[in-house]
């Protein structure tokens, strides 16, 4: 196999930021990595260092200052919008409008891009949804309107909506982020399991430090100096960790490879 063909997103000398009617605020500079078929994939950083710009940036949301993004090889502006929304499928924390959807029918809502033009779901569609329902442990909530979910039960429907849309890349924003220690565990396992079960790229920004470091095949460290992309052990050679806060409270002990509280609270 080339590797054009494994090869899932690939920047090229990326700038992230925000362009104002008549200024640019670039937030992070040359961004090179390469992901792949397969790979459960972390986004650290502190707050404000751009994690969330550079996911939007990765799908096409919102426009790069500067540099390229490829997906399977060809440059993100090259797809239209129908073609992108089958190859990345987008997962954001905000808050969804009030509905009556049923959870079967939010997430049947992931197969829009290869529905028809009134929407009717085919028996490859219902066969996707199921599949989706199944997955992520949601079939038995399919009949609840999806306002009625905790915040666990919730977060596992959408993760199925990204599944029932069957793209190659699944990238999601902060999936744990109103979550339980129980259910943050619950939604890691089960994103690294259907990235090695389906082969999908599947991409998270968190803030859950340690559990990234140690259930991630490959991580990006946003810091203040630069965007640095590898597996663990790599990173844990060239001390990139050391570099992701600067704060006297938190420490990286490449033992332990995770950081700890240094001073007491």
């Amino acid at each position: 196999m080339s590797s054009s063909v494994k090869n899932s997103i690939k920047t090229k000398n990326l700038h992230i930021g925000y362009k104002q009617k008549k200024s640019v605020l670039t937030i992070q500079k040359n961004i090179n990595f390469q992901l792949f078929k397969g790979e459960f994939v972390g986004i650290l950083g502190k707050n404000g260092i751009g994690k969330s710009t550079l996911l939007r940036t990765l799908t096409g949301v919102q426009d790069a200052i500067s540099g390229e993004v490829f997906i399977q090889g060809k440059n993100i502006q090259s797809f239209n919008l129908k073609e992108l929304s089958s190859l990345l499928s987008l997962v954001l924390t905000e808050r969804l409008p009030e509905s009556q959807l049923t959870v079967y029918e939010l997430v049947a809502l992931g197969r829009q891009p290869y529905t028809n033009w009134i929407g009717k779901l085919g028996e490859k569609d219902v066969e996707k949804i199921n599949w989706a329902l199944e997955q992520t442990e949601t079939m038995s909530l399919a009949n609840r309107h999806f306002n009625e979910l905790s915040d666990g039960q919730l977060q596992r429907v959408l993760i199925a909506r990204a599944l029932a849309q069957d793209t190659q890349i699944i990238l999601l924003d902060e999936p744990t982020a109103h979550l339980d220690m129980h259910h943050t565990i619950k939604i890691f396992k089960l994103l690294k399991k259907l990235s090695k079960e389906t082969n999908k790229t599947i991409i998270i920004t968190t803030h859950e430090i340690n559990l990234a470091i140690n259930s991630a095949d490959q991580l990006i460290l946003l810091t203040d100096k630069e965007v640095i992309a590898g597996n663990k052990k790599i990173l844990i050679e060239r001390n990139s960790f050391d570099h992701l806060f600067s704060s006297e409270i938190v420490k990286f002990n490449s033992n332990l490879e995770q950081f700890i509280v240094t001073k007491e609270l």
